[in-house]
């Protein structure tokens, strides 16, 4: 399959994220948005490497270039789940102070 199948298709899967995070208030769904742009950038890193891999094994079949970019995929895996844990965290005590997961109501908890 071409690269540029997946490049449109990780720009559609950002493009969505990034309407969701601007135009929405809920803030789960704008986590789940950020989750959306993050599968984009690591399915992008995906078929890069996967690309690069396939022109370095015609050359040289015991290569190991094209991994670098699994292995980013796999650290920001590390870093979305742990901004999930913490951003749950921070909705849940939202939600105890406010009684509602609205963004808008985050100027309140500075009291």
């Amino acid at each position: 399959m071409p690269i540029q199948y997946y490049i449109y298709f990780c720009l559609a899967l950002f493009s969505i994220g990034i309407i969701g995070v601007l135009t929405r208030r809920n803030a789960i769904i704008v986590f789940m948005c950020i989750e959306l742009m993050l599968n984009a950038v690591n399915l992008l890193l995906v078929a890069f490497s996967k690309l690069h891999h396939g022109t370095a094994l015609a050359i040289d079949p015991a290569t190991t270039v094209g991994t670098d970019g699994q292995l980013f995929v796999f650290f920001i895996m590390v870093v979305a789940a742990a901004e999930v844990s913490v951003g749950l965290a921070i909705i849940v005590m939202m939600y105890r102070n406010t009684h509602s997961v609205d963004i808008n109501f985050l100027n309140r908890l500075k009291n």
